[in-house]
Formats: C-alpha cells, sequence, structure tokens
C-alpha cells in the first residue's frame, strides 16, 4: 500500500515530536531527530551501503531535507556507537553546518574524527560514558552501558516535560561480554521505575527466537580454524568489529602466526582502537602487509575487509585475483560477519570465486564464526518486561523486523495502539503518555556517488540498470532541412548486443519509412523526428530481439 504524505500540525506545548528520518524498514541509515520548544536533538546519523539495484552509488544517506533549514536549532548530534550505519553520514551533515556538537563516548567519538578528518572538518566534541548526564537546551540526556559488536555502545535516555524516550541504539544482551561491559539492566530497571513514555528499540534481530550466542564462543572456532590451516589465513570482518579482530590476533599469536591488516578502514580503526586501549595487541603480533609477503605461508592472518561482498572491498578483489593477494589451495578464508540483508548474492558470489581459486571458505553457514551484535527476541521480551513502556516504536530493521517487535512488545501487554509501525518520515508527538502518529513526510533517498551527493536519482539509476542489462543504441540520421528526406543514415550502432551491428540493416528501410511518412505530414523539427526513430527501432528490437535497450536517437538537419 502507497505511503499517504501528510504535513504534521505545528508542535503543541509540551509535546515531544520523533522522526526518523532513516533506519526504519531498512537495515542502515539511522537517524531520528526529536524536537522539543523548538530545538532539535539528532540521535545518530548513519549511511545505507548500496545493492546491486543501485549501481555505481558509493554511499545513501539520510534525507536531511526536513531539517536542512533548522541547521541553528540542532543542539547536538548523540551518537550511539561507532558502525558506519550510525556514525558515516556525519560528514554530509556538519558539511552543511560544521559546529554542530557531536556527543558520544570516546571510540565512537575517535572513528567520528577520523572520518571527519578526510573531509577536512574539525568538529565540536563532547566525550560521555554510561552514568553520564548532560543537558542539551530542553532536553536532559542520561546515557546507559549497552552490550553491541564493538566497544563502548550506550543507549540514551531523552528527558523532557512531555515525557521519557530511550533509545537503545543497537544492543543485545550478552551475559559473558569479551571486554566484561554488559548492558546494563539495572539502569533499565531504574528508567522502568521513572516511566519510559516511548522505547525506540533495535528490531534486527527480533525475529529470531531465544538469545543471540555468546561472543567468547566464537574465540574458540576460530582458534581452531586457524591452528589447522595448512597455509595463509584471510579473515574478512566489518573495519569497526573490535572484538573480531581481538580474538584474531588472540587466535594468531596462540599458533605463532603474524597478522597484517588489510584495507584502509581496518588499518585505521583498529589504529584507534589500539591507541585508546580497547584493542590489546600482543607483542609482535603486527606486521606490515608488504613485509608479511616474505614470511612463509603458514605464518601469516591477513584481516581485512570485504565481508559483505562489496565489489571495491580487499576481499572481492582477492576472489578477481585483482589484488596483490591470491588466495589458491591450501589458503583459508573465514568470513567473521553476518549477512546484512540485500547482500547475500554479492557474498555468495565471492565465497564461490574463493572456492574456485582453491581456498577452504569457513562462513556463518558453516561454522560458528560470527554471532550477532543484535537482540534476539528473548532478550527484547526482557527489556520490555523490565521496562513496562507506555509506547513502542521499533526501529533498526526491515519492515519484517518491525512487525516482529511490535508483536513481542504486544505480547507482554502493550495496547496495539501503542506499538507504531513507522517509516522514515513518520511524524510521532509524545504528549500525556500518548504516543500518535501526526504526519508522514515526503522523504527519499540521497545518493553519494563519487563526488556528488544528492545529483544522482532513482531515474539515473534506472538508465544504469538498463545499460547494464539492456544495452545501448545510437541512430545518426542526417536529413534535408526544407524537404525532410533523408540524406545520409540511419548509422545504427549498438554496445551491449551479442549480436553483429549488420542485424539492424533490417530496421533501417522501417526507419527510413517512419521518417519520410513524417515529412509527407509537415514534421520537421529534429525532436519529433528524433522521436519517431526512437518508436520505430525499439518497437521493431523489442519484437525482433526481446529487448528493451536505452536508445539515442540523432536526427540533425542540413
Amino acid at each position: 500500500m502507497p505511503t499517504t504524505v501528510y504535513d504534521p500540525p505545528a508542535l503543541a506545548p509540551q509535546t515531544l515530536r520523533v522522526t526518523p528520518l532513516g533506519g526504519l524498514g531498512e537495515v542502515g541509515r539511522n537517524m531520528t531527530v526529536f524536537e522539543y520548544e523548538g530545538k532539535l536533538l539528532v540521535v545518530d546519523c548513519g549511511v545505507l551501503f548500496p545493492e546491486e539495484h543501485q549501481p555505481g552509488v558509493d554511499l545513501i544517506l539520510p534525507d536531511f531535507e526536513p531539517i536542512k533549514h533548522r541547521l541553528d536549532d540542532i543542539v547536538g548530534v548523540v551518537l550511539t556507537h561507532g558502525h558506519e550505519d550510525h556514525i558515516g553520514a556525519v560528514p554530509y551533515l556538519l558539511k552543511l553546518k560544521s559546529d554542530i556538537p557531536l556527543i558520544g563516548s570516546g571510540l565512537t567519538l575517535a572513528l567520528v574524527e577520523a572520518k571527519l578528518k578526510e573531509h577536512r572538518i574539525k568538529p565540536f566534541t563532547l566525550t560521555v560514558k554510561e552514568g553520564d548526564h548532560e543537558r542539551l537546551g530542553p532536553f536532559d540526556l542520561e546515557f546507559v552501558a549497552v552490550n553491541h559488536s564493538i566497544p563502548d555502545a550506550l543507549a540514551v535516555a531523552i528527558k523532557t516535560p512531555a515525557g521519557l524516550a530511550l533509545a537503545t541504539g543497537d544492543f543485545k544482551m550478552d551475559q559473558l561480554p569479551l571486554d566484561g561491559r554488559l548492558t546494563d539492566l539495572r539502569a533499565f530497571s531504574r528508567l522502568g521505575e521513572e516511566g519510559v513514555d516511548l522505547f525506540l528499540v533495535d528490531s534486527t534481530n527480533a525475529d529470531v527466537p531465544g538469545f543471540t550466542p555468546l561472543e567468547r564462543e566464537i574465540g574458540p572456532v576460530l582458534d581452531q580454524v586457524i591452528g589447522r590451516a595448512p597455509r595463509r589465513v584471510i579473515v574478512a570482518s566489518f573495519s569497526s568489529h573490535v572484538h573480531r579482530v581481538q580474538q584474531v590476533l588472540d587466535a594468531a599469536h596462540a599458533h605463532g602466526r603474524r597478522v597484517a591488516l588489510l584495507g584502509r578502514s581496518m588499518v585505521r580503526n583498529m589504529g584507534i582502537a589500539a591507541d585508546l586501549s580497547y584493542l590489546n595487541v600482543p607483542e609482535g603480533v603486527l606486521i606490515d602487509y608488504k613485509k608479511a609477503r616474505d614470511l612463509p605461508d603458514d605464518q601469516i592472518v591477513y584481516m581485512s575487509t570485504g565481508s559483505q561482498g562489496e565489489p571495491m572491498a580487499v576481499l572481492s578483489r582477492m576472489a578477481n585475483l585483482d589484488h596483490e593477494i591470491e588466495p589458491g589451495p591450501g589458503d583459508t578464508v573465514i568470513l567473521a560477519s553476518s549477512q546484512i540483508p540485500g547482500n547475500e548474492n554479492a557474498i555468495y558470489r565471492v565465497i564461490d570465486g574463493l572456492t574456485k581459486l582453491g581456498a577452504t571458505v569457513v562462513h556463518k553457514g558453516n561454522a560458528k564464526v560470527h554471532v550477532s551484535g543484535h537482540a534476539a527476541a528473548g532478550e527484547l521480551l526482557y527489556c520490555y518486561n523490565i521496562l513496562k513502556p507506555k509506547n513502542v516504536l521499533p526501529v533498526h530493521g526491515e519492515y519484517r523486523h518491525l512487525i516482529a517487535n511490535a508483536k513481542l512488545a504486544q505480547d507482554t501487554g502493550i495496547p496495539a495502539d501503542r506499538t507504531i509501525i513507522g517509516e522514515n518520515g513518520t511524524v510521532i508527538d509524545l504528549a500525556g503518555g500518548v504516543a500518535q502518529v501526526v504526519g508522514q513526510l515526503d522523504l527519499g533517498f540521497v545518493y553519494v556517488d563519487g563526488s556528488t551527493v544528492g545529483e544522482i536519482t532513482d531515474a539515473d539509476l534506472k538508465d544504469r540498470r538498463i545499460l547494464g542489462e539492456e544495452g545501448f543504441i545510437s541512430v545518426i540520421v542526417v536529413v534535408d532541412s526544407v524537404t525532410g528526406k533523408i540524406i545520409t543514415g540511419p548509422d545504427i550502432h549498438a554496445r551491449g548486443f551479442a549480436e553483429d551491428d549488420a542485424v539492424f540493416d533490417a530496421v533501417k528501410p522501417k526507419i527510413a519509412a517512419a521518417l519520410a511518412e513524417a515529412a509527407k505530414s509537415g514534421v520537421r523539427d529534429t525532436h519529433a523526428l528524433s522521436q519517431v526513430v526512437r518508436r520505430t527501432i525499439g518497437r521493431w528490437v523489442n519484437q525482433s530481439l526481446r529487448r528493451r535497450p536505452m536508445i539515442i536517437p540523432l536526427v540533425i538537419e542540413a
């Protein structure tokens, strides 16, 4: 059912307005705007990575349009943790106004600052930790420790006279975390006693029954796989997954191997994590990858990016033999990450490519080399029962995840009319303990394509898909400006067709006849004549070759 767009009313007094600009109905682009008394608080500002039907796109940003004219009203951007889908769009927001304060934990801000340095932006930052309280404009903020697949993740409680909203960010409830930092259920319980009026909760694993397995169960499996590997080991993971890299470093050290980091973001992020003591690097384990090539094959582990099958990432380039490191028989490749929805085909293409080269590929489907960073259904039920929120807005997930999360909330007794299934641009007002939808903004995808931001449209992507899938035909015809008769042509050239250009000889008389008919009717406008050419060859190609290519006709007067 198509979304009905309608403007929200003016914000009433004693009312908190909540508008997700990204992260609903998708895994990425997480960004939510809170408004009270004319001031805006932004929670997260992430990117979405493109899928196969978005060729040439580098990143997809949240649509900043609703806040572009209100940048001076933004009191700050709270960043819950350092993953790209929560911080990746910060440079693009700060390009609009560079002095918007950024609030987050030490590691999160360090990762953001490194990213901003590449964009030549020096941000205003405020470092916080669990238990801290800060006041930004009309918003009283409390930060709560949560466990995730990156250290230093925080939930944020947002208090205003309109009520208390609690945004979890991404979280799970690992009871034996590698860094000993638990999701603070005591703080959740205390906030529940205060009364949570709106709970914005991570939905990514809401349709997974039970509990997310422990992170520490991965270490022994990695240790075993690396210990048994006869030659080189290549481990692919997210470039910010500090815990996974720690486990690889420990396993490599235990088996006398050195570790070389591959990929610019991996090298940068792990350097930051080590400097801030979030990553404990055993003495002498890390080695520059250029020097690693001189080591015997059974003494090296490469830690790389590309676990999602991204075409330009290190692992994909290895699979295509487009990298200095060429996997082969006896090599072991470990994909130590989950599959982000939409990336399955790309991931399996990389797995197949590596397997064809003779490498042994170990992944989540055949070994326990990854656990999720998100709470499963059992953990979410615990949260609902501890917090007993008055209203629930499932966030961070595709539509099926949001529905599953809402169902869990309802199972614990929260009324269906208090569980809001929103989408990007849904405007929710909280007042008097009741949250209700009051508007729906018309938001789009903002594509980063090379150095351009927001210039590429869906129509451009459709053209790219047609070019990639159906081919391209150009037709050039020169006509007499007085009589309309053909002087030269039609010259037809095709790209992306198996057939030789000679196959189009059959359609040339049809184009000539159609142009003659148009000239007879007095048509002289070259644009109108171009459309005659387009229709004629398009119909013929569709009927004869069963294709719908991009057709560029050019009619020139002489």
